[in-house]
């Protein structure tokens, strides 16, 4: 039995596999300008063949074992197919078909959120970077954000959030600071009036008693209590700091002292003279020394 590269080169076969190629249609090249195709149709069609081109390239660019100079390579011909599928694109809006432009996917970073593309230009997609070319060194740095600032707050800022409950004008509004002091405001109180009664119940005897003690053979005197005595000698001994302070602070001056006014007219006359003695000279002064005295003038 012939093997199967025998049978290829079977004088039947060649003949049926020219027949083939002889039937097939040239293979068309897709035009280098989209603007030279005038048909809806085959504008779409090349588009169609640029996706699967694209998601070829994609698929491959997967694999980190390519290294960085094949990444790169194949990087640099996805974007370059996607700024040519832009173009399509266009042609096809042009053309009067579907905008395509607008539901396309986005660029995401290593974690799947969206970044946006840069793009200096402003015409067209940016530079794009799929698969393990986001690890490739000096692009991972492009997709990582650079940690917030902490903007420190100024002194506006500060006040600004300050308003009355931050100085407590606003505590009893609630009416729970109400309802935690009342019982302790009765509680106090009440302690307050059951102490202030019974000093004043010890008071009432002590006086009682003292009015039933009478010196024997003589009149009867004032008597003092305890705590009277205290308050009494706490005023004596104030009066006497007093007194001692005035004798400190007295002091006698022996010798006449001018007041504001004098001082004020002594201070603009030696002004006026040194003035007068700066900018006139001496035969002036001595004129007007002797207009002065000649008219009686002392000042």
């Amino acid at each position: 039995m012939a093997r199967n590269e025998e049978k290829a080169q079977s004088m039947l076969n060649r003949f049926i596999a020219l027949k083939a190629e002889e039937k097939k249609k040239p293979k068309e090249r897709r035009p280098f300008l989209a603007s030279e195709c005038r048909d809806l149709a085959e504008a779409d069609k090349w588009r169609q063949q640029i996706m699967r081109e694209i998601g070829r390239k994609v698929a491959e660019i997967q694999n980190e074992g390519l290294g960085e100079h094949r990444l790169r390579d194949l990087n640099d011909e996805i974007n370059k197919l996607i700024r040519e599928k832009s173009h399509w694109e266009r042609r096809i809006v042009e053309l009067g078909g579907p905008n395509y432009a607008k539901h396309a996917p986005k660029m995401t970073d290593l974690e799947g959120n969206i970044v946006d593309v840069p793009n200096p230009s402003g015409r067209g997609p940016g530079y794009r970077y799929f698969g393990a070319a986001k690890k490739l060194p000096g692009v991972r740095e492009l997709f990582e954000k650079p940690p917030a600032l902490r903007k420190r707050r100024t002194r506006y800022d500060i006040y600004k959030r300050i308003d009355s409950s931050s100085y407590g004008y606003r505590d009893e509004e609630d009416g729970v600071l109400a309802r935690v002091e009342g019982p302790a405001e009765a509680k106090m109180r009440a302690e307050a009036e059951e102490e202030w009664r019974r000093v004043e119940e010890i008071r009432r005897e002590a006086r009682r008693g003292a009015k039933e003690v009478v010196s024997v053979g003589a009149a009867p005197r004032e008597v003092l209590f305890e705590e009277e005595e205290d308050v009494v000698e706490e005023e004596r001994r104030e009066r006497e700091e007093k007194e001692r302070k005035d004798k400190e602070r007295e002091f006698v001056v022996h010798v006449p002292l001018p007041d504001e006014k004098e001082i004020e007219r002594m201070v603009v006359e030696r002004k006026k003279t040194e003035l007068l003695s700066k900018y006139a000279s001496e035969g002036l002064l001595e004129e007007q020394s002797e207009a002065k005295d000649m008219l009686n003038i002392h000042r």
